[in-house]
């Protein structure tokens, strides 16, 4: 087992608890005698808390060695903290380590993993998957998903039933072009990528689904706009025997 609880979990009820936690490491506050880390993963932080002279010295030298986005497992007691934190859900304590095993190190990265970063718009994209461990975009990722959930139950509760339509489909009139994929058995013949489900959604009308919905992925070859992208998700709707102020 890696973990007990997570970085964003523990609080002062938690006080005395033996626990294991897994993460990243965001800072290292190094006071010669007193060393705290903010180990991070998705859930938030938890600060760590290191006396050098009531731990053994094999830990010691394994978080001296410590850097920027080391993932790191510790274990040890959750304890109250002198200072406290009130701009994080636990701020109100602190793990005081026992044990410490590195799991993977990592080289500086070359931005700050900050909510104001250093690091500029082709710099974040080359490394995307440490843009990705920023706040902002990580909220970013688990609201669209909330989102998501949130309009499947809704429409869910309308009667509306989610279909999942092919993306390989035949070529059909749209307002773009297609993105079209070779066929590996049908030589010199494509497939194309759905500019949007709208064939099959009037299939399902005619087949007696009269409510459709699918949150669904679509493509356009088409120049780039402020609104608009090659590739986009839309909420994809369809209903029979409705008119307009059923739909309002």
């Amino acid at each position: 087992m890696y973990r007990s609880h997570n970085c964003g979990e523990l609080r002062k009820s938690d006080i005395n608890k033996e626990v294991k936690l897994s993460g990243w490491v965001q800072r290292v506050r190094d006071k010669g005698f007193l060393i705290w880390i903010d180990l991070r993963d998705r859930y938030g932080i938890t600060q760590l808390f290191i006396d050098s002279e009531k731990t053994s010295k094999d830990v010691i030298q394994t978080v001296k060695s410590l850097g920027r986005e080391y993932v790191i497992s510790v274990s040890g007691k959750v304890a109250e903290r002198e200072s406290k934190n009130d701009k994080i859900p636990t701020g109100d304590i602190e793990v005081l380590v026992d044990t410490i095993s590195i799991l993977n190190k990592a080289e500086t990265p070359p931005f700050t993993i900050e909510d104001d970063t250093d690091g500029g718009d082709d710099l974040r994209m080359k490394y995307r998957y440490l843009d990705l461990r920023r706040n902002v975009l990580r909220d970013n990722l688990i609201f669209r998903n909330n989102l998501n959930f949130e309009v499947r139950e809704y429409l869910k509760d309308q009667g509306f039933i989610d279909i999942e339509t092919p993306y390989l489909i035949k070529s059909t009139p749209e307002g773009a072009r297609d993105f079209i994929v070779p066929s590996r058995i049908n030589k010199n013949e494509f497939y194309a990528l759905p500019q949007s489900p709208q064939t099959f959604k009037q299939l399902l009308m005619i087949s007696g689904f009269d409510k459709y919905v699918q949150i669904v992925k679509c493509f356009r070859d088409e120049d780039l706009r402020a609104d608009r992208q090659p590739e986009f998700t839309q909420i994809d709707c369809e209903m029979s025997f409705v008119n307009q102020e059923d739909v309002l």
